[in-house]
């Protein structure tokens, strides 16, 4: 079997973009979508005219346009796969836990109009304090979630305390902060920050029983992938999925349950705001990495408003 036939023997396997096609080629399980994919997947030339018709149907109204289309590529991308598609949230909404809660259910109600199942819906939000406790609500209406940009044990402690479906630690962006602060070129998955991360935290769950989900995600290299080998879910991008298909290796699983309750036993914790804050402001990566991926997303946004913009002349 190749690397990829195996780990999917011990992982579920996510395609990381909006890109229909590749998702129809790659077969995936699940699929996750962000801002930056999306607009990626909407500039292409081949959705221009569902651009322009969406853009008339809503006289022009770009913020509900962009939620429309989201939701659109959303039911295009469930039509493709067996399981769930992560939405994520408007980004701009990140500290507003009502405005976020109010916006993931007029997703939810667009997605049962075109008849999709609620459970086959992430609602996908950044691991603020703010979307934690918006996905905490949601989750008791039986909304289930997908928290983002997640860099810190702090923050994987609150979603798990908050019950969310699934969680996504940044495993690529933390190895580039850690070059960066390192003025390193190359470092082995035993000394990569995010691999170690996604492990800590996948321990740390399973040794207490957690349902929520560890879903690595933001790869630079199959070497990173595979060091999570057995992790809940991997979600990856599609070049990465190709060189996994191609590669003709042994992979031997690197996470289990069992595994986790054999390793050293962690302390169960429960963050109140303030201790949440605390974490936040005593851990660097995360006070980095996080306010910028928000920004890349709202960046991410305003690029496809500027082309809808464009559209309506």
């Amino acid at each position: 079997m190749s690397a990829l036939q195996q780990l999917r023997t011990m992982t579920t396997i996510v395609a990381d973009t909006g890109d229909l096609a590749a998702i129809a080629r790659l077969k995936p399980i699940d699929a996750t979508t962000n801002p930056s994919l999306i607009t990626k997947a909407l500039i292409h030339p081949d959705n221009q005219g569902m651009l322009s018709e969406t853009m008339s149907r809503h006289n022009g109204d770009v913020d509900a346009v962009i939620d429309a289309l989201t939701i659109q590529v959303g039911c295009d991308i469930l039509a493709l796969i067996e399981g769930r598609v992560s939405t994520e949230v408007d980004a701009r909404l990140s500290y507003d836990t009502g405005a976020t809660i109010d916006k993931a259910l007029e997703f939810m109600d667009a997605y049962q109009k075109a008849g999709i199942d609620s459970e086959r819906v992430l609602i996908k939000m950044a691991a603020t304090w703010q979307g934690i406790e918006a996905a905490r609500y949601l989750e008791t209406q039986g909304i289930h979630c997908n928290l983002t940009l997640l860099f810190g044990q702090h923050q994987a402690i609150a979603c798990a305390d908050a019950g969310v479906t699934l969680i996504s630690p940044f495993v690529g962006r933390i190895l580039d902060w850690q070059k960066r602060q390192q003025n390193r070129q190359n470092v082995p998955a035993s000394e990569d920050m995010g691999v170690q991360s996604v492990k800590l935290i996948y321990q740390y769950y399973k040794q207490h029983g957690y349902h929520t989900q560890v879903m690595g995600a933001s790869f630079r290299s199959t070497e990173q992938i595979l060091a999570l080998a057995g992790c809940d879910l991997l979600t990856i991008a599609p070049n990465l999925i190709d060189e996994l298909a191609a590669m003709d290796i042994d992979v031997p699983r690197q996470l289990s349950p069992s595994m986790s309750m054999d390793m050293q036993a962690m302390s169960q914790v429960s963050l109140t705001h303030e201790e949440f804050s605390a974490a936040y402001q005593q851990d660097t990566v995360t006070q980095d990495l996080l306010p910028k991926g928000i920004d890349g997303f709202i960046g991410a946004r305003d690029e496809l408003a500027k082309t809808l913009a464009a559209l309506r002349g």
